[in-house]
């Protein structure tokens, strides 16, 4: 038995919190549901509530960790038969941040103002993208939004995973080049020219390799700042160069045609494209209107002129696979699943599969290149600490005339 924090709604619409003994989770939720209770949050206190110290969290914008956890206790509410006004009054009270308190504030004022509450999230477009825009919009018109929130955390949840999946898969990669770079960098600035002294004293014709880096470590010594202002530099060119539109085009169409990485790339594009999609369709939103709004979402533009393609190619009722085929910008394992989708009429159903295909190809591609990156990070930085070494232990024996 554990003690569980909760907060719960009564019947009346009342904010109810305690603790509560019980086995797990789903034991208390049932506990409070007996009792009449709609749970909103269960947790020990320990996992539920570090953040209420947390004065980082607390006063930064709205970010999309804070919009799913919005649209959890949203429909959560909605489901249980609260009216939304009610339900959105209580996920202010919720909350304890003031960016969030007053965001659902805000939106509340438009509803009672007359306003939908799709036009009303539509007010705050750096807090809700496009798709959950339409997506409540077409839950409204459908008489349909309970379900359309449970869709949408559900959407949520599943780009988040992905994307902390890349995050905590690059760490490692990241941390290694970064010690492997420092300890370099060390050695050229510190501790070789220790030995340059020394090997200079003595007088005596140092072997080739170790002319180099005695070179190499006097050139990062004295000109390393003019190294690290060339490199700042060059990449605030690159910048400034992608920012145009034909620089990021002829960018996005390297980083696609890429060895290895490129197929990585193809592969999060599809998936985030086919469940956004899937997701937008399910919930009658109309397919043209969904195509424009996930060329919109795309992080590529060559990807986006491709969906812009698309589009056109539905208003001329040569239906998905058939223009995403002409395109030539996605897999062939992408266009034969859609083509059976719009063959069986479960397109939306379809699509929805394909993005959990290809989140699981995109995890099995980044575990493969992670694993094919370590070791040759790791080799290339001990070959250029071997050849350091050897270079400092060839000058050493040559000054001290031992037989090598």
């Amino acid at each position: 038995m554990a003690t569980f924090f909760y907060k719960a709604v009564a019947k009346g619409g009342g904010l109810v919190d305690g603790n509560m003994d019980g086995a797990d989770e789903t034991t208390v939720a049932v506990k409070l549901q007996d009792m009449g209770l709609i749970p909103i949050l269960i947790g020990t206190r320990k996992s539920s509530q570090p953040w209420r110290f947390d004065f980082r969290w607390r006063f930064r914008k709205v970010g999309s960790k804070e919009v799913m956890f919005l649209t959890q206790e949203l429909s959560t509410l909605v489901n249980a038969g609260l009216p939304l006004d009610r339900s959105l009054a209580i996920c202010k009270m919720l909350s304890e941040k003031p960016a969030v308190q007053s965001t659902v504030e805000d939106i509340l004022q438009g509803i009672r103002q007359g306003k939908t509450f799709a036009d009303s999230l539509g007010t705050h477009p750096k807090i809700f993208s496009k798709l959950y825009v339409n997506m409540v919009r077409a839950g409204e018109a459908s008489g349909s939004l309970p379900i359309v929130l449970d869709r949408l955390v559900e959407f949520q949840q599943s780009a988040d995973e992905l994307k902390s999946y890349l995050i905590s898969s690059l760490i490692y990669p990241a941390l290694l080049s970064f010690v492997g770079g420092a300890s370099i960098v060390i050695l050229l600035n510190f501790v070789i020219p220790k030995f340059a002294q020394v090997f200079q004293d003595a007088g005596k014709s140092l072997p080739l390799p170790t002319q180099i880096l005695l070179t190499a470590s006097e050139l990062s010594k004295s000109y390393g700042w003019a190294l690290a202002l060339g490199l700042a530099l060059a990449i605030f060119g690159f910048t400034r160069l992608v920012d145009t539109e034909k620089g990021r085009r002829n960018w996005d169409t390297f980083k696609l045609r890429a060895p290895i990485l490129g197929n990585v790339l193809r592969k999060i594009e599809v998936a985030r494209i086919s469940r956004t999609l899937g997701t937008l369709v399910h919930n009658s939103v109309p397919l043209v209107q969904s195509l424009n709004i996930v060329k919109e979402i795309s992080n590529n533009t060559v990807v986006s002129k491709s969906i812009s393609e698309i589009a056109e190619g539905v208003k001329k009722g040569e239906g998905v696979a058939r223009p995403m085929e002409k395109t030539g910008a996605f897999p062939p394992l992408a266009i034969h699943l859609i083509q059976v989708g719009e063959e069986t009429g479960r397109l939306d159903s379809m699509l929805l599969e394909l993005a959990k295909v290809y989140d699981k190809e995109v995890r099995s591609a980044i575990k493969n290149l992670i694993a094919l990156f370590e070791p040759i990070m790791i080799l290339g930085m001990g070959l250029l600490v071997g050849v350091i070494v050897i270079s400092m232990l060839l000058a050493i024996v040559s000054i001290n005339d031992v037989p090598f």
